[in-house]
């Protein structure tokens, strides 16, 4: 059985640690920290000043028409948004106005469909796709319009 023989040539020496007294000397040498001065009272403000009341952000008009669904998703690359319809009937041609948190556009329906086949009318608790010209996020209210 072959044995190897340990490798010859140059070790690489330890470093020795300083001494104790070279650390005392090299944190005497650094200069002490200054404490910083003391703040002076700011002068207060009159208590007669008049505040401006809290302004509101413009309220958004009330949509017109009745409430007819909610968007329940929305699909982006071909612009569809799929519709939960709660009441009433919805058909090809009705004006419709899409309203949640950041949308509110209105537009006249063009098409339905109804897991994924054609329709030209929809009824309570069916779920459809329709096609929108703007973005509709989820949560959105829809409203059918009379035109």
């Amino acid at each position: 059985m072959a044995t190897r023989k340990k490798a010859k040539g140059k070790t690489k020496a330890k470093r020795k640690k300083s001494p104790a007294k070279a650390k005392a000397k090299r944190k005497a040498a650094k200069a002490p920290r200054r404490k910083a001065p003391a703040k002076k009272a700011k002068p207060r403000a009159k208590a007669a000043t008049k505040r401006k009341p809290a302004t509101t952000p413009p309220a958004r008009p009330l949509p017109e028409g009745k409430r007819v669904g909610v968007v329940t998703h929305y699909f982006g690359h071909v612009s569809v948004a799929i519709v939960r319809l709660e009441s009433g009937t919805l058909r090809v041609g009705d004006m419709i106005h899409i309203q949640g948190h950041t949308s509110d556009f209105k537009q006249r329906v063009e098409s339905l469909q109804v897991d994924h086949a054609p329709a030209t009318e929809v009824g309570p608790k069916d779920d459809f796709g329709l096609k929108v010209v703007e973005h509709a996020r989820e949560h959105d209210v829809v409203y059918k319009v009379k035109s």
